[in-house]
Protein backbone atom coordinates (compact mmCIF):
# COMPACT_ATOMS: atom_id res chain seq x y z
CA UNK A 1 0.00 0.00 0.00
CA UNK A 2 2.65 2.16 0.75
CA UNK A 3 4.34 1.58 -2.64
CA UNK A 4 1.15 2.87 -4.67
CA UNK A 5 0.66 5.68 -2.23
CA UNK A 6 3.98 7.48 -3.47
CA UNK A 7 3.48 6.79 -7.25
CA UNK A 8 -0.30 7.84 -6.53
CA UNK A 9 -0.64 10.75 -9.54
CA UNK A 10 -2.48 13.22 -6.60
CA UNK A 11 1.02 12.83 -4.28
CA UNK A 12 2.88 15.81 -6.10
CA UNK A 13 -0.12 17.72 -6.28
CA UNK A 14 -0.59 16.86 -2.63
CA UNK A 15 3.31 17.92 -1.39
CA UNK A 16 3.18 21.20 -3.58
CA UNK A 17 -0.08 22.28 -2.03
CA UNK A 18 1.65 21.19 1.62
CA UNK A 19 4.84 23.34 0.60
CA UNK A 20 2.31 26.55 -0.46
CA UNK A 21 0.61 25.71 2.68
CA UNK A 22 4.06 26.24 4.81
CA UNK A 23 4.54 29.19 3.21
CA UNK A 24 1.26 30.92 3.47
CA UNK A 25 1.30 30.19 7.02
CA UNK A 26 4.74 32.23 6.92
CA UNK A 27 3.73 35.13 5.20
CA UNK A 28 0.50 35.39 7.18
CA UNK A 29 2.70 35.47 10.61
CA UNK A 30 5.19 37.95 9.53
CA UNK A 31 2.04 40.42 8.51
CA UNK A 32 0.31 39.53 11.92
CA UNK A 33 4.12 40.68 13.46
CA UNK A 34 4.18 43.65 11.14
CA UNK A 35 0.58 44.78 12.04
CA UNK A 36 1.21 44.37 15.26
CA UNK A 37 4.38 46.86 15.49
CA UNK A 38 1.95 49.21 13.14
CA UNK A 39 -0.74 49.39 15.50
CA UNK A 40 1.49 50.96 18.12
CA UNK A 41 0.60 49.94 21.55
CA UNK A 42 -0.22 45.90 22.92
CA UNK A 43 -3.73 47.12 23.74
CA UNK A 44 -4.45 48.82 19.94
CA UNK A 45 -7.20 46.41 17.96
CA UNK A 46 -7.77 48.75 15.32
CA UNK A 47 -5.90 51.50 13.28
CA UNK A 48 -8.23 54.19 14.45
CA UNK A 49 -5.91 53.34 18.13
CA UNK A 50 -3.05 53.46 16.53
CA UNK A 51 -3.59 57.35 14.75
CA UNK A 52 -5.40 58.84 17.85
CA UNK A 53 -2.03 57.70 20.36
CA UNK A 54 0.15 58.88 17.24
CA UNK A 55 -2.48 62.46 17.17
CA UNK A 56 -1.95 63.35 20.84
CA UNK A 57 1.69 62.92 20.59
CA UNK A 58 2.29 65.14 17.45
CA UNK A 59 -0.24 67.69 19.46
CA UNK A 60 2.16 67.40 22.45
CA UNK A 61 5.29 67.85 20.42
CA UNK A 62 3.25 70.75 18.62
CA UNK A 63 2.96 72.35 21.68
CA UNK A 64 6.38 71.71 22.84
CA UNK A 65 8.05 73.57 19.39
CA UNK A 66 6.21 76.41 20.21
CA UNK A 67 7.64 77.08 23.67
CA UNK A 68 10.52 76.35 22.60
CA UNK A 69 10.34 79.21 19.74
CA UNK A 70 8.55 81.62 22.25
CA UNK A 71 11.26 80.27 25.01
CA UNK A 72 14.36 81.00 22.66
CA UNK A 73 13.35 84.31 21.25
CA UNK A 74 13.87 85.90 24.65
CA UNK A 75 17.04 84.19 25.69
CA UNK A 76 18.16 85.85 21.82
CA UNK A 77 17.15 88.86 23.04
CA UNK A 78 18.49 88.84 26.19
CA UNK A 79 21.89 87.75 24.51
CA UNK A 80 21.60 90.35 22.91
CA UNK A 81 22.10 93.24 25.27
CA UNK A 82 24.30 90.84 27.32
CA UNK A 83 28.36 92.20 27.26
CA UNK A 84 29.72 89.67 24.86
CA UNK A 85 33.35 91.11 24.19
CA UNK A 86 35.99 92.51 27.04
CA UNK A 87 39.29 93.66 26.47
CA UNK A 88 41.50 95.05 29.12
CA UNK A 89 44.76 96.86 28.47
CA UNK A 90 47.34 97.51 31.12
CA UNK A 91 49.69 100.36 31.25
CA UNK A 92 51.91 102.41 33.68
CA UNK A 93 50.75 106.28 33.52
CA UNK A 94 53.76 107.49 35.66
CA UNK A 95 56.52 105.67 33.55
CA UNK A 96 59.33 108.44 34.32
CA UNK A 97 58.90 108.48 38.05
CA UNK A 98 58.80 104.50 38.70
CA UNK A 99 55.46 104.73 40.51
CA UNK A 100 52.86 102.33 39.84
CA UNK A 101 54.05 99.62 37.85
CA UNK A 102 51.54 98.27 35.79
CA UNK A 103 48.83 98.06 37.82
CA UNK A 104 46.42 100.66 36.07
CA UNK A 105 44.04 99.15 33.53
CA UNK A 106 41.44 100.02 31.00
CA UNK A 107 38.89 97.32 30.68
CA UNK A 108 36.07 98.05 28.07
CA UNK A 109 32.53 96.01 28.35
CA UNK A 110 30.39 95.49 24.70
CA UNK A 111 26.95 94.10 24.05
CA UNK A 112 26.40 93.04 20.17
CA UNK A 113 24.91 96.64 19.60
CA UNK A 114 28.51 98.24 20.86
CA UNK A 115 27.00 99.56 24.23
CA UNK A 116 28.44 99.18 27.81
CA UNK A 117 30.97 100.96 29.72
CA UNK A 118 34.91 101.23 30.14
CA UNK A 119 36.07 101.27 33.65
CA UNK A 120 39.51 102.21 33.88
CA UNK A 121 42.21 102.56 37.20
CA UNK A 122 44.97 104.58 37.68
CA UNK A 123 47.22 103.06 40.53
CA UNK A 124 49.90 105.18 42.22
CA UNK A 125 51.93 104.51 45.60
CA UNK A 126 49.64 107.10 47.47
CA UNK A 127 45.69 106.56 45.64
CA UNK A 128 43.65 104.60 43.67
CA UNK A 129 41.23 106.53 41.13
CA UNK A 130 38.90 104.61 39.15
CA UNK A 131 36.85 106.09 36.28
CA UNK A 132 33.42 104.49 34.39
CA UNK A 133 32.52 105.88 30.61
CA UNK A 134 29.70 104.65 29.51
CA UNK A 135 29.86 103.56 25.93
CA UNK A 136 27.13 103.55 23.03
CA UNK A 137 27.34 102.56 19.28
CA UNK A 138 31.25 102.35 20.19
CA UNK A 139 31.53 105.41 20.83
CA UNK A 140 31.64 107.65 24.26
CA UNK A 141 30.25 110.92 24.58
CA UNK A 142 33.43 111.70 27.60
CA UNK A 143 37.06 111.71 26.11
CA UNK A 144 38.85 108.43 26.19
CA UNK A 145 42.66 108.35 27.12
CA UNK A 146 44.38 106.29 24.32
CA UNK A 147 44.65 102.92 26.65
CA UNK A 148 40.35 103.66 26.61
CA UNK A 149 40.11 104.01 23.10
CA UNK A 150 42.90 100.75 22.84
CA UNK A 151 40.49 98.67 24.73
CA UNK A 152 37.48 99.97 23.10
CA UNK A 153 38.46 99.48 19.35
CA UNK A 154 40.02 95.85 20.80
CA UNK A 155 36.95 95.08 22.18
CA UNK A 156 34.96 96.05 19.09
CA UNK A 157 37.13 94.27 16.90
CA UNK A 158 36.11 90.75 19.17
CA UNK A 159 32.62 91.54 18.44
CA UNK A 160 33.46 91.32 14.39
CA UNK A 161 34.91 88.13 14.98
Amino acid sequence: MISTFIFDPLFPVIVVLAIATVVLLVIVISMHLKLRRFLIGIDSENIKDSLTFVGSGLKELESFRTEMETYLTTVESRLKKSVQSVHTVRFNPFQGQGAGGNQSFATAFLNEHGDGVIVSSLYGRDHVSVFAKPVKNHASEHELSDEEKEALESAKMKLTE
